[in-house]
């Protein structure tokens, strides 16, 4: 069975997938994603047999590489674990006494494999399935009072666990991809994304937020890492930011992809994306949601 993102993740791109696998360059070196969230694009490629060279995951996220790990090296103890906690899905209770472990100062103490469970419990059973830290690096979203939410697939879970065995999991600073990415890399970046409004801004997937000014640390990694010879490939709001970070970019496509998190729930469905490469693709597509 093909591998599938087993997290939930805000802006995950399973999506937005058909446009992004049709820029993937026709051959390339090893596979970069410093921001792997839910890793859909990464499992696209596994599940294609693209990824012959490797691939390097990474994240600041230490509780999500650290999930990413236990899935890796003890996908049979977590799916047990997982199947024990299936009885509380609907328990409020228990969810908030689990989300609480990371306020006691024992948490970073407890097996790995206990803190991946509580993870993807929590993720399954959290509002929306977002994955949110308040200020001190503390998970924050509500309970979501889900009928009947999947907390464990275990057939997923060992083929993701056979996936992962062919990548490098690295805590990490999305710069960190310039140590090590060579000519010929394909490296794509989903970063939380340029707010399209005020009111519609999520960055919280750490501590200190992504804001203006790592958006354009961002930009300048992108353009040094084409500079280079990298294959590269970015996915972020249609923004009038975004447009102008990577204007010199080889081509800049604006799509249209569901977004599934928002407050307000009339607001959800089709959204514009922009997709930059800086590498030929030989697709210009655009949308104009005004004239729908």
């Amino acid at each position: 069975m093909p591998a599938r993102p087993f997290l939930k993740w805000a802006g995950g791109k399973s999506q937005l997938l058909p446009e992004l696998s049709r820029r993937i360059p026709e051959r390339f070196g090893r596979y970069h994603e410093p921001f792997v969230g839910g890793g859909a694009l990464f499992f696209y490629l596994w599940n294609q047999g693209r990824l012959q060279q490797g691939a390097i995951l990474s994240d600041v996220n230490p509780e999500l590489i650290d999930c990413y790990r236990a899935v890796r090296d003890q996908a049979e103890e977590l799916i047990d674990l997982l199947q024990s906690l299936r009885p509380y899905a609907t328990d409020r209770d228990f969810f908030y006494e689990i989300r609480g472990w990371d306020r006691r100062p024992d948490f970073a103490q407890r097996p790995l494999v206990e803190r991946a469970a509580r993870t993807i419990f929590l993720n399954r059973t959290c509002y929306n399935g977002l994955y949110r830290l308040n200020n001190k690096g503390q998970f924050n979203a509500p309970f979501g009072y889900y009928k009947n939410p999947l907390i464990v697939d275990s057939d997923n879970l060992r083929e993701v666990s056979r996936a992962l065995r062919h990548a490098e999991l690295r805590v990490a600073d999305f710069a960190a991809v310039l140590d090590h990415a060579h000519a010929g890399d394909f490296i794509y970046f989903d970063p939380p994304y340029v707010p399209v409004s005020p009111t519609a801004s999520f960055t919280s997937y750490t501590r200190r937020g992504f804001d203006e000014a790592e958006q354009r640390r961002l930009a300048a990694v992108f353009h040094r890492l084409a500079e280079r010879g990298c294959y590269v490939m970015l996915s972020n709001s249609s923004t009038t930011l975004a447009h102008q970070l990577y204007a010199n970019a080889y081509e800049v496509d604006v799509v249209l992809a569901s977004r599934k998190i928002n407050c307000d729930g009339k607001r959800r469905g089709l959204v514009e994306e922009l997709i930059a490469c800086s590498f030929p693709t030989g697709i210009v597509v655009r949308y104009d949601l005004a004239s729908d």
